[in-house]
């Protein structure tokens, strides 16, 4: 035996395994709805325009080690079933180095769900391989018939939708610390199974109506085998671009981009997307293999800003729902105009400037020592302030780009392409502790996760210009 064959193998990093899943997963999703090939070619060319066209963006994503990140950034959506299958995607997502941040209740929205994001959360990781899935579990408890509740309980209860292969590694992640290069290939493959579409319903015509006519949604978590992926998103730097120009390539948009106006200043999220597929389907238990349709899988693009503090979100929220109050966006999108209208008109409440969002501490930025700042650190002393230092050009700030999602923007996107006819209130609460009980850990707080970058960049920006252990209270 060769000394090579009894040394141990090494651990590939859980980036490496990410970014395996991330190439699998959109070579999968290409094959199953091929307009998002049409969609990435469309984001592509986008992106390179505007980073030919705006140098001042191409050198602020340079420095950020961001620019690298934007072709392969991606977002996915699942909906589960159960709190068993919650449980084990923690554990999945967990082998591939995301964790769960943010808590969503959608049901405030008609949407029958709550929900938060599994990503990296370390920014060197974030920005090897950003991505994310939104993963929501459905609140069968929120179904008013107390017989189809118990049916659709029945029919999730059966389903296993994650390979006896997938778990094993899993729990080898789990014991050993790590996988091999031959263990992590075999696991997305395993772990791709469960994000597969199938088109055989599990439930029969009958069942897949009476469910479909409580929520679309809830006849498209129980119906299937497992959670297939809904929509994989490409980042733009330029979605009014995209959206525009989306019907050029045979694609019609939804009426509205969710999520703030278009601005100087990009801040949190905006998002559209196109209509859902129908896919054909066959129903179970039928005796002449009964054939129908179903729609939820559909193609969507963000563009992400910066990330607000509890104070700029506050004020967002405010300044959203005045609109959203106000303006009404039909079916057909015939008051689009008007609502895109007034929502750039109320927002100018909003500061559009980095400078003046960072004065006002609406958002977070991170923090560097400039060559010039560490020059002059040489031989003397520099002012303690941090808003002298900038004033001088000693110490730069950027956006702190939000990785995260906006509950009002998710569920209109889940309306849209479920159908913008059907709105339903529920009468309830969020229930995050259900959830994160169902989760077995505790979701990560999307903004101490923003205030502690920029407390570290601050930190080690000072420590570059010989300021260090100095007590900041403010880099207004």
């Amino acid at each position: 035996m060769s000394r090579s064959s009894l040394m141990p193998q090494a651990f590939v990093s859980t980036d490496r395994i990410r970014s395996l899943f991330t190439e699998a997963m959109s070579q999968m999703y290409r094959a199953e709805v091929p307009q998002y090939g049409t969609l990435i070619e469309l984001v592509a060319d986008v992106n390179a325009g505007c980073l030919e066209n705006d140098p001042d963006l191409r050198e602020r994503l340079t420095q950020a080690g961001e620019l690298e990140r934007i072709d392969v950034e991606r977002h996915g959506a699942i909906r589960l079933g159960t709190a068993e299958e919650l449980f084990t995607i923690r554990r999945l997502f967990a082998v591939m180095g995301m964790q769960p941040v943010g808590y969503y209740d959608l049901s405030v929205a008609g949407v029958p769900v709550h929900s938060t994001s599994f990503r990296p959360i370390d920014e060197a990781a974030l920005n090897v391989n950003p991505f994310r899935v939104f993963t929501s579990l459905l609140r069968l408890e929120l179904i008013e018939d107390e017989g189809l509740r118990a049916e659709a309980e029945a029919i999730l209860a059966a389903r296993r939708i994650y390979t006896p292969r997938a778990v094993a590694l899993i729990e080898r992640h789990e014991q050993n610390g790590g996988l091999t290069e031959a263990e992590a290939r075999e696991f997305v493959a395993e772990a791709l199974e469960t994000f597969r579409w199938h088109g055989e319903a599990t439930v029969s015509a009958e069942t897949y109506k009476r469910l479909h006519d409580a929520h679309r949604l809830i006849a498209d978590v129980v119906s299937f085998k497992g959670p297939h992926i809904n929509h994989l998103t490409p980042r733009t730097l330029d979605i009014d671009a995209v959206q525009a120009r989306m019907p050029e390539r045979g694609i019609t948009p939804k009426a509205v981009i969710e999520g703030p106006p278009r601005r100087h200043c990009d801040i949190l999220l905006r998002q559209t997307s196109f209509k859902a597929l129908e896919e054909t389907i066959i129903f179970s238990g039928d005796k002449d293999a009964v054939q129908g349709t179903h729609t939820a899988r559909f193609g969507e693009i963000e563009q992400r800003g910066v990330a607000l503090t509890a104070k700029g979100r506050a004020l967002y929220d405010q300044l959203l729902a005045s609109v959203r109050g106000e303006v009404q966006v039909g079916a057909g999108g015939a008051k689009a105009g008007a609502y895109d209208d007034e929502l750039a008109t109320r927002f100018k409440a909003l500061p559009d400037s980095w400078d003046e969002l960072r004065k006002a501490d609406l958002a977070f930025f991170r923090y560097s020592a400039t060559p010039a700042g560490i020059a002059a650190a040489v031989g003397s002393t520099l002012p303690s302030d941090p808003a002298a230092l900038i004033a001088k050009g000693y110490l730069a700030f950027a956006p702190i780009v939000y990785e995260d999602f906006l509950p009002v923007s998710a569920a209109g996107i889940f309306q849209s392409n479920l159908g913008t006819d059907q709105q339903q209130n529920y009468a309830t609460h969020s229930n995050r502790d259900a959830f994160e009980a169902a989760l077995g850990a505790t979701v990560q707080d999307e903004l101490a996760l923003y205030a502690e970058r920029q407390a570290t960049s601050l930190e080690a920006a000072m420590e570059a210009l010989g300021l260090a252990g100095l007590q900041l209270k403010t880099v207004a």
